[in-house]
Formats: C-alpha cells, structure tokens, sequence
C-alpha cells in the first residue's frame, strides 16, 4: 500500500494535509517491526495532526479535529 498511498497524496490538490489516526497509522503501532509494514506515515508524509489511540474513541476523534480546527491550523 506505500505506493498507493504515495500516488494518492501526490494526485491531492493543495492545499493538502495528513492526518494519522490510530498508533498504528503514525508508526506501525504493534506491527511497525513486521516485514510487510513500509514505515510509519510521519516518516513518508507530511503528518499535521495525530489523533492517538489504539483505536481512538470516536470522542477523541472528534475532540482532537475540533481542536485543531479552533486553533485555525488551515
């Protein structure tokens, strides 16, 4: 899925940004040492925000974008 994932960002319009949701989209979480895993997202794209968790709680989900959103990061 790296090259998916490459092609999918570079065909985005800008303005354009990343945001992992989960500990294993930013680092591979429990299976960041697999054979089959590319690397954690940060280190390929341009990751602006994380949203932690192992799955995050939809109420994490939405506090954490709030958040952001108030800050006027966009």
């Amino acid at each position: 899925m790296l090259l998916a994932l490459k092609k999918t960002y570079e065909a985005m319009p800008e303005p354009k940004f990343v945001i992992t949701c989960g500990d294993c989209a930013l680092d591979g979480g429990l299976f960041k040492d697999s054979y089959y895993v590319g690397g954690a997202v940060k280190d390929i794209l341009p990751v602006i925000l994380h949203i932690p968790g192992c799955p995050p709680n939809p109420q994490s989900i939405i506090q954490t974008l709030l958040g952001f959103l108030q800050k006027g990061a966009i």
